[in-house]
C-alpha cells in the first residue's frame, strides 16, 4: 500500500508541475485570465493532495485500512475536483460541453474532506507516543 501511495503521489505532482506549466505559459492566449485562476485552483488542490499521499506513504501514523480508504478517496477526489475544474476552465476549447457535469467538482471536494476526517480520525484512533 505504501509504495501505492507513493507512485500515485509522485505521479500526481509530476502531472501537477505539467499542467501548472501548460496553465502559466500555453492557455493564456487560449483563455481568459479567470479561466487560468480556475485551472491553477485545480492544480494547487492536486499538488496539495500529491504531497498528502506522498506524507502517507512514507509514515505509520495510520493503519493499512485507513490508508486504502484515504488512497481511493484522494485519487478519486483528485480526479473529480480537479480534473472537472480542467474542464471546466478550459471548456471553450473542447467540443464536450463540462458544464454538464459541473457537479462532480463540489462531489470531488466532498471527497477530499471526507479523506481528511478520516486521517484525523485514524490518528485519534491510534496510540502514538
Amino acid at each position: 500500500m505504501n509504495k501505492k501511495l507513493l507512485l500515485t503521489g509522485a505521479l500526481f505532482g509530476i502531472f501537477g508541475i505539467i499542467l501548472g506549466a501548460f496553465a502559466a505559459h500555453g492557455l493564456e492566449k487560449l483563455v481568459d485570465e479567470e479561466a487560468i485562476a480556475s485551472f491553477e485552483t485545480g492544480v494547487r488542490y492536486q499538488m496539495y493532495h500529491a504531497f498528502l499521499l506522498l506524507v502517507l506513504g512514507s509514515t505509520s501514523f495510520l493503519n493499512k485500512k485507513y490508508k486504502s480508504v484515504v488512497y481511493y478517496l484522494t485519487v478519486v477526489g483528485i480526479l473529480f475536483f480537479s480534473g472537472s475544474i480542467y474542464g471546466l476552465a478550459t471548456n471553450s476549447l473542447s467540443s464536450f460541453d463540462f458544464t454538464s457535469i459541473a457537479l462532480i467538482t463540489p462531489f470531488g471536494g466532498l471527497l477530499l474532506i471526507l479523506a481528511w476526517v478520516l486521517i484525523f480520525i485514524g490518528i485519534i484512533r491510534k496510540e502514538v507516543d
